[in-house]
């Protein structure tokens, strides 16, 4: 069914200069802040308010009309707040009147369970029906500040300040607070919808409205859930290519229990560990709090392109010198040395007793000589050695008597900002609120204050990131989506990029008619071992012994030393049952540790399904790598790589991409690892062959794709790295019951 939620039509949505408020009465605080709301800042506007009750003559001091079938004129919007089961004959009501855009305040829908979602469900159906668009149920409705226009449940507290930053919000609660920290911030916003239950308009749909919104230059976005893993990630990719950062705050941080736990891919592999890399794959910037949120999204609203992480500060005070210094540690950002040529200019500016240096104190000084800040500023701009800079001032906060020296000297900083060759990010000591009057002072003279050096560090990082997946876009193409997705679409596009998606299902097998033909449950090391070198990926040399004799003539020809493993689908974990020896230099040793083996595994696992014990030769030196595949619910396969071989959760050194995924991106995996330095080698130890490594991993993944929704994990821990030669020395797949055909 085509969708009646586009761009196009939100445009009209948003915009509305007639509203009825259906259900208005003067004893529900919903009505009274509503009505407020569209007469505070609609009214100047020419925004038309009509006031709909069946008993009510008048309401809120203006008479009212029975039914929305009585207006005299065009509606554009009704908001709804009646009781839920008068709901449906108000959107019957609204097609006889041609109305077709309608907020839905009143709640007792989906989110009260049955009997709610079955009338959720007839609203719905009778909306698509009569060409209807529905923001809610359950919802407050939205903030339209570049048109002063606020359709809006809860009371709103003037100003309403336009700007960049468009907002949307999968929570009715708390949407005024956000609203309240952006004012307080002096951070100006597009819109602000609250989503409610979604059960037309989706949070997705309103962000592609944003994006395609010319006044919204930033889109901050509160989730509680993903809804629509594939549209989302269809919006954010438009957002990147528009050059318009999403900055989310994704709640929930459970791990689901029904990830595989027999692979240590599926103790990595969380519901919050893969929302975070979906996110971050998709170049959505990810926040934990509220004050993040509306600081950062501000950052990217205001101010400039930061295009590396080089930072210059200017600042009057020691102390914030040595938090800003912790604090780009803390966020990957670099301090460097000044030019000598700018360290003479500062120490011609600077009091003497003053130690010029990156950041930069100018001294308590500033209070006999008001300049003295700003001259500094002016003297760092052009230093080659720093991308951006950072200014620490607070903004004024109490009017003095006369305010004209003050106002020249943020005028005078406006100036050294607009001419600076690189951006200057002004950012206060503490995230205190700007008062009305400091509000006037930088709306006057048009500058931003970032909120405090923790939030506004954080919030700089942030934008530094976005800028730097930006260009990463711009030259590399877009070459991720999720595997729900058609494949085909995957490879055209990367095609057409010249990207060439190493983890296809199409390349891994050529039917899926192959996969389902695989047998389901845990398999052993031996058969997932076969399979996977029948798909091309490099295995250490093996041989399945059923005695102890084969066992050492196995040993004869692999060479010793080599290690011994119990090869059973019911045992996974070996070296946890005393399924393992390595090691062992002797046929004595080999015929002995056969036998305990087995005993071991019988005894641990009675009635075990025991198919032998598998003699490889040991790998020793080199590096151990785990690479895992494992199936989300939401995203589909998920692949996870780390190092540590069977320390790899305790050492929780892994990254995350859900697949498919090309040879750069598995290289930017490795080297996002804090154990990266052990894949270069170093102090006689040589370096592993990376584009090698990244090309077995990516067979992997292409493997685990091609296995299609019957996976449910794929591993190989550890896949041994040394030079060039790239081996796996352990695997594990577990597969689900053949999936129906057509579902």
């Amino acid at each position: 069914m085509t969708s009646l939620v586009t761009p196009e039509r939100l445009c009209g949505f948003f915009r509305p200069r007639r509203i009825a408020l259906v259900g208005a009465t003067d004893k529900s605080r919903w009505s009274v802040f509503t009505y407020t709301n569209l007469k505070t800042f609609g009214g100047d506007s020419g925004v038309v308010v009509d006031c709909v009750h069946p008993l009510h003559k008048t309401v809120h001091g203006q008479r009212t009309v029975p039914s929305l079938c009585d207006i005299d004129g065009q509606v554009d919007l009704a908001y709804v707040m009646v009781p839920t089961t008068q709901v449906l004959p108000v959107l019957e009501d609204a097609h006889k009147a041609k109305i077709r855009n309608l907020v839905i305040l009143t709640a007792g829908f989906r989110e009260i369970g049955g009997e709610g979602a079955e009338l959720e469900r007839e609203v719905l159906a009778y909306a698509r029906t009569h060409d209807q668009v529905l923001l809610g149920p359950n919802g407050n409705g939205f903030i339209h500040a570049s048109e002063q226009l606020a359709p809006y449940g809860l009371l709103i507290t003037p100003p309403l300040l336009a700007g960049p930053v468009g907002i949307v919000l999968q929570s009715g609660a708390l949407a005024s607070s956000v609203l309240t920290l952006a004012q307080a911030r002096n951070i100006g916003i597009s819109l602000l919808v609250s989503m409610g239950n979604e059960a037309m308009i989706s949070a997705t749909d309103v962000m592609e409205y944003l994006i395609e919104d010319e006044r919204t230059k930033v889109i901050a976005v509160f989730l509680e859930t993903i809804r629509q893993p594939h549209e989302f990630a269809r919006v954010a990719k438009k957002a990147m290519a528009h050059g318009k950062p999403i900055v989310a705050l994704k709640i929930g941080r459970s791990e689901r229990s029904a990830q595989s736990a027999m692979a240590h891919t599926g103790a990595i592999v969380g519901d919050d560990a893969v929302n975070d890399a979906v996110l971050r794959q998709l170049g959505v910037i990810r926040v934990h709090a509220l004050e993040d949120l509306i600081t950062t999204a501000g950052v990217l609203g205001y101010v400039p392109p930061l295009s590396g992480r080089r930072m210059g500060v200017v600042t009057p005070s020691g102390g914030a010198c040595d938090i800003l210094s912790d604090r780009a540690a803390d966020e990957g950002l670099e301090l460097p040395d000044f030019t000598p040529e700018t360290a003479n200019r500062l120490k011609d500016i600077v009091p003497a007793f003053s130690t010029v240096h990156n950041p930069l104190d100018v001294t308590g000084f500033v209070v006999v000589d008001s300049t003295l800040l700003r001259r500094a500023l002016a003297a760092t701009v052009d230093d080659p050695n720093v991308d951006f800079l950072v200014c620490l001032t607070d903004p004024p906060r109490v009017e003095p008597p006369d305010a004209t020296p003050l106002l020249e000297q943020w005028r005078h900083l406006r100036e050294i900002v607009d001419t600076s060759n690189k951006p200057i990010v002004i950012v206060s000591n503490t995230s205190v609120d700007i008062t009305a009057f400091g509000r006037s002072v930088l709306q006057g003279v048009g500058l931003h204050v970032v909120g405090g050096m923790e939030h506004g560090m954080t919030a700089i990082a942030h934008a530094v990131w976005w800028h730097e997946q930006r260009r990463r876009c711009a030259q590399r193409g877009p070459s991720w989506c999720p595997a729900g997705l058609a494949e085909a679409a995957v490879e055209d596009e990367a095609a057409a990029e010249g990207q060439t998606p190493v983890a296809s299902g199409a390349r891994a097998l050529r039917a899926e008619s192959e996969a389902q033909k695989l047998p389901a449950g845990s398999w052993s090391e031996w058969s997932a071992r076969r399979f996977l070198t029948a798909s091309g990926i490099p295995f250490v040399p093996g041989i399945l012994a059923q005695s102890a004799a084969e066992a050492v003539d196995a040993a004869a020809q692999v060479g010793y030393p080599v290690a011994l493993k119990v090869q059973s689908p019911d045992i996974l974990h070996k070296s946890d049952v005393g399924g393992v020896a390595l090691g062992l230099a002797t046929a004595a040793e080999v015929r002995n540790a056969y036998r305990a083996i087995c005993h071991a595994a019988l005894l641990r696992v009675p009635n075990c399904r025991l198919d032998g014990v598998l003699v490889t030769p040991m790998r020793s030196k080199g590096v151990e790598v785990l690479v895992g595949v494992v199936r989300d619910p939401l995203w589909g396969p998920v692949l996870a790589v780390g190092l540590g071989g069977i320390w790899v959760e305790a050492l929780q050194d892994t990254r995350l991409r859900v697949l498919p995924v090309d040879a750069g991106d598995i290289r930017e995996m490795l080297h996002e690892l804090r154990g990266y330095p052990l894949l270069r080698g170093g102090r006689g130890r040589a370096g592993v062959d990376e584009e090698r490594l990244a090309a077995v991993i990516g067979q992997i993944a292409a493997v685990a794709v091609g296995l299609g929704e019957r996976l449910e994990a794929l591993e190989v821990n550890p896949l041994w790295a040394q030079g060039s030669q790239v081996e796996a020395l352990d695997a594990l797949i577990s597969l689900g019951p053949e999936v129906p055909r057509g579902v």
